[in-house]
């Protein structure tokens, strides 16, 4: 089973590599860029055929060591 993690900065805690970004495309001349954020991006696949078990685990790997809590939020996608 194939699941996906988009993981990305809660909208109260600053971004400097997205401001970074951002003021690079504009300066590349995408003026009608408004902002941008930048996050990371997982693709777990786990051996386990029943789907609610299989994200927990996911879940668990998220709390665990793949984000941080504290200033980022997260999703658990199942790739099909």
């Amino acid at each position: 089973m194939k699941f996906s993690v988009t993981v990305t900065l809660k909208k109260n805690v600053l971004d400097p590599q997205g401001k970074v970004v951002e003021n690079t495309l504009k300066n590349l001349g995408m003026l009608n860029l408004k902002s941008i954020r930048q996050g990371k991006f997982f693709e777990i696949e786990i051996e386990e055929k029943n789907e609610e078990v299989a994200k927990k685990k996911v879940n668990e790997m998220c709390i665990k060591l793949l984000v941080n809590l504290i200033i980022e939020d997260y999703k658990i996608d199942i790739v099909k």
